[in-house]
């Protein structure tokens, strides 16, 4: 048989970040991804430390940012690949009442890093922003298709991938080693997104799935260098192109687009884009999202070498390499998990 440290179940964002932390520190692994979620695949990538819609600060969004890029840079430059773009975000102001709220945030010590004080006047014709916009600084897109397209390349590369089901049901736990198919391995990290629903060890725990559905919009008129957040994002991609999201809808557990969530996005957008566009791609997929707002990371309370990672929701580009630290380090090193994001605070 096989032997390995771990075997990691999924290959989204939180297992890319985990499978970083195993190489850095020469542990084996091998990853089982049938790409049956979706929510890295379609996420829009952008990275913000604030939240747009109260002027307020991402949890600990400081800390992430100074795990997350450097993650980032790394997986680049040993791929050959471009996935992290510095991009200027834009907060579209819809009147005056909401300039002074953002420069009442800016005063906030853990808000001034990430908010500019300059009030930016709009001088695009194809944009209706008579108030101007804030600038969110330290913000950027991660190319999350391209990242994780090519890291599965790397890791066929490399004869770790096995791209199958992990059935749960054939894995054998003993004391001191888990077996399953021809690998022995010491221990095994969940990272299955929506899929942790199925999952016999972990789907006592709190996950919501929640739809979101984006779009991607050619506008040779737009001319927009900045993404801009208004009634919804619109980010620039490149080549005339926009991806416009998101939706949120906690009923519908499908990866199908919505020929409503569609009309959501449209109606939204042309609330402050005025110019021509067409629709060019229209994708769909279910974020992990908890109640509580923050990951599910630990063990599980009976088996000592079973872990979850998961619980991501929408700001997976910047957590992923964050929790994906904390478990390498609680599993290696005996450091206590932030209590915030232990799956403890569900089972006490």
């Amino acid at each position: 048989m096989k032997e390995v440290d771990y075997i990691i179940v999924g290959c989204g964002l939180a297992s890319i970040a985990f499978c970083e932390q195993l190489r850095a520190h020469r542990k084996s692994f091998v990853v089982f991804d049938d790409n049956s979620q979706q929510a890295s695949v379609v996420a829009a990538g952008l990275y913000n430390p604030v939240i747009l819609k109260r002027f307020s600060e991402v949890w600990k969004a400081k800390e992430q940012l100074e795990i997350a890029l450097p993650v980032y840079e790394k997986i680049e430059r040993n791929l050959d690949v471009v996935i992290d773009y510095k991009l200027q975000l834009l907060r579209r102001f819809a009147s005056v009442e909401e300039q002074n709220l953002w420069f009442n945030a800016s005063d906030k010590p853990r808000l001034e890093p990430f908010l500019s004080t300059t009030l930016i006047k709009n001088s695009n014709n194809a944009v209706d922003a008579p108030y101007g916009f804030g600038e969110v600084l330290h913000a950027g897109r991660l190319d999350t298709k391209t990242l994780i397209h090519r890291y599965k390349d790397f890791l066929n590369t490399i004869k770790v991938l096995r791209d199958t089901k992990f059935i749960h049901e054939d894995l054998i736990i003993k004391a001191e080693v888990l077996e399953y198919l021809d690998i022995k391995a010491k221990y095994i990290v969940f990272a299955e997104g929506f899929g942790m629903k199925r999952n016999p060890f972990f789907n006592y725990l709190p996950l919501n799935g929640t739809k979101g559905e984006v779009i991607t919009i050619k506008a040779p008129e737009l001319k927009l260098q900045a993404a801009i957040k208004s009634s919804v994002f619109i980010i620039p991609i490149g080549n005339d192109l926009y991806t416009v999201g998101s939706t949120y809808n906690w009923d519908d557990k499908s990866n199908r687009p919505t020929a409503e969530a569609k009309d959501e996005l449209l109606s939204k957008l042309r609330t402050f884009i005025t110019c021509d566009f067409e629709v060019v791609a229209h994708i769909a997929g279910i974020r992990p999202t908890v109640k509580d707002r923050r990951p599910l990371v630990g063990i599980h309370p009976e088996y000592p070498n079973l872990y979850v990672l998961n619980g991501l929701g929408t700001r997976g580009v910047m957590i992923a390499p964050y929790v994906a630290d904390e478990l390498y380090r609680f599993i290696e090193q005996a450091h206590l998990l932030d209590a915030e994001i232990d799956i403890r605070r569900f089972t006490s």
